[in-house]
């Protein structure tokens, strides 16, 4: 009764807690929010003052008696109760207008939520505890490979593997799938966000120049790229920061080529983690991932020529999925419809 009850009155969620974008999946309409994962508070009374993209365009402006800040490093919850008031926040947002208009709006919704494969059992708990405490009477944690892959539309319950690899904002996210388990992973926190400190680093050392991670950022979506294209012209953009020499502002002009080499040594890494996974894979599972090839998912994965390098390093075809930034948040939507695979690839659940 009380499953149906508030079933009646709340709309089942999935979620993709990320280090760098929150997006939420409301059962029966899709995709509804999609914002950074970013909280703005006061430093004293720690009043929350923005959520979202207003918090996000708050970091690195602040004054000293407000902080902007992510709540997730690495993929895994750094400031609990920022956490907390951020899924409060997109929780109560999805359930402002009631799904029922006869019955009361309490939304106490069962919520699905992709978690990097490599957390340990307390960052798992504070995940639960955050979901709970936000308002959710059911909390089921998926490891993201697995939710990506269903977000992917691989078929993970087929006795041949699935080979996928998710690039995120803190995790890279790399695994085989076969009969609905993961047989091999690798978590490395290896992700967007060194991918923006190289770029930083980068300029720093050769232009002697000082730039936010905000302006690192939208580098890497601009001009960001993998490998060279020969058949297409250089792009460029023009940044604005700060001389280290003179501390006046200074502007520079950036070229693709100078993107990619800061961003080398982040993806040669991803790649590592990749032929390492590969190396642990049994023998005839490769044969299934030869022929069906790697997959990626995740915003990194938007990298200009990022497939065509992994492909040319590591001899396999590499496709992205369609739209890889929403794959997990895809999975977990299609995990809400289907509670048989939910309960078999669930890692950890909590009702209240």
């Amino acid at each position: 009764m009380f499953d149906l009850f508030f079933g009646l009155v709340s709309h089942d969620l999935g979620i993709d807690l990320g280090t760098a974008n929150t997006l939420v999946y409301v059962r029966g309409k899709g995709i509804m929010i999609r914002e950074p994962s970013a909280v703005a508070r006061q430093k004293k009374t720690k009043q929350i003052v923005a959520i979202g993209t207003e918090a996000k365009r708050m970091i690195g402006k602040t004054p000293q008696t407000i902080e902007a800040f992510r709540p997730l490093k690495d993929g895994v919850i750094a400031d609990f109760d920022a956490a907390a008031a951020m899924l409060s926040y997109y929780i109560q947002l999805v359930h402002r207008q009631p799904k029922n208009k006869f019955l009361p709006n309490i939304p106490r919704p069962k919520v699905v939520i992709g978690i990097p494969s490599g957390v340990t059992d307390v960052e798992r708990r504070a995940v639960q505890e955050a979901a709970i405490m936000a308002g959710a009477r059911e909390a089921y944690l998926i490891e993201e490979p697995m939710v990506a892959a269903i977000g992917a539309g691989l078929p993970i319950q087929e006795s041949s593997g699935s080979f996928i690899c998710d690039i995120g904002g803190g995790t890279s996210e790399i695994a085989v799938l076969n009969l609905g388990g993961i047989v091999v992973n690798r978590s490395i926190r290896i992700a967007g966000d060194e991918m923006d400190e190289a770029i930083s680093a980068f300029l720093r050392l050769k232009y002697s120049f000082l730039i936010g991670e905000q302006t690192a950022e939208e580098i890497k979506k601009t001009i960001g790229s993998a490998y060279p294209t020969h058949n297409q012209a250089e792009r460029h953009t023009v940044v604005r920061g700060r001389d280290i020499e003179t501390g006046l502002p200074k502007s520079v002009r950036v070229s693709e080529s100078e993107v990619r080499e800061a961003l080398t040594p982040v993806i040669d890494s991803i790649i590592e983690g990749i032929s390492e996974t590969i190396e642990e894979t049994p023998p005839e599972l490769v044969g299934d991932i030869m022929e069906r090839g790697i997959v990626l998912a995740g915003g990194g994965s938007l990298i200009r020529g990022i497939d065509r390098k992994i492909a040319d390093m590591i001899k396999m075809p590499v496709w992205v999925t369609d739209d890889p930034q929403t794959a997990v948040v895809r999975g977990c939507g299609k995990l809400l419809d289907d509670s048989v695979l939910l309960g078999k690839v669930k890692v950890a659940a909590r009702k209240i």
